[in-house]
């Protein structure tokens, strides 16, 4: 098990490219607040699904002052084909060798991953994904066993809420990220 964030500790500094090839750094968006989201993989259909809900109240966010990284662990390509379709506005991070992964303590849990598969609302949430036009879909060499966790950043690099996800269809609630964006 890798060493997990916590409340009130600073965020660790990372330097990367989005699949555009722009720079993204976290020490570049001091000052504002950031949604730094761990997802599984690019062709995952729940987590196109949360970048899709990303994208709707991705406007408001940002004239709240609040910037959203989401990373996977795909390689550049493989989001491209994938979740890249959505063209987010907000950085897309490919981090196919999960070094990030690592620097943030996201886990790989096939525990968790079969606790999903059990879990009586993951049916609902495949569905939506499905209604939405993301398929179940496999992508050759992904870590099917990650596990999300998003993060909460305030403007002075300092994790606010450091979620980890229980199995993989947990995540924050998007009305504590509208709070967190609208600064209460």
């Amino acid at each position: 098990m890798t060493h997990q964030l916590q409340q009130g500790m600073i965020a660790p500094a990372f330097r990367t490219v989005d699949f555009y090839g722009n720079a993204v750094s976290l020490e570049s968006y001091r000052g504002r607040k950031v949604l730094l989201a761990f997802l599984r993989f690019s062709a995952c259909a729940l987590c196109n699904l949360r970048v899709h809900h990303f994208i709707g109240r991705y406007p408001d966010w940002q004239r709240q002052g609040m910037v959203v990284i989401a990373v996977f662990e795909s390689p550049e390509a493989n989001l491209r084909t994938f979740v890249g379709t959505q063209n987010a506005t907000f950085p897309l991070v490919a981090d196919p060798k999960a070094h990030l992964y690592d620097l943030y303590g996201v886990e790989t849990s096939e525990e968790k991953v079969r606790l999903t598969m059990t879990d009586a609302n993951t049916k609902s949430f495949v569905a939506e994904a499905a209604a939405a036009g993301f398929a179940l879909t496999p992508e050759e060499g992904s870590n099917f066993n990650r596990i999300p966790a998003e993060f909460l950043i305030d403007e002075r690099g300092i994790v606010r809420l450091a979620h980890y996800s229980r199995i993989v269809t947990d995540h924050l609630p998007l009305a504590t990220i509208d709070s967190f964006a609208a600064g209460e």
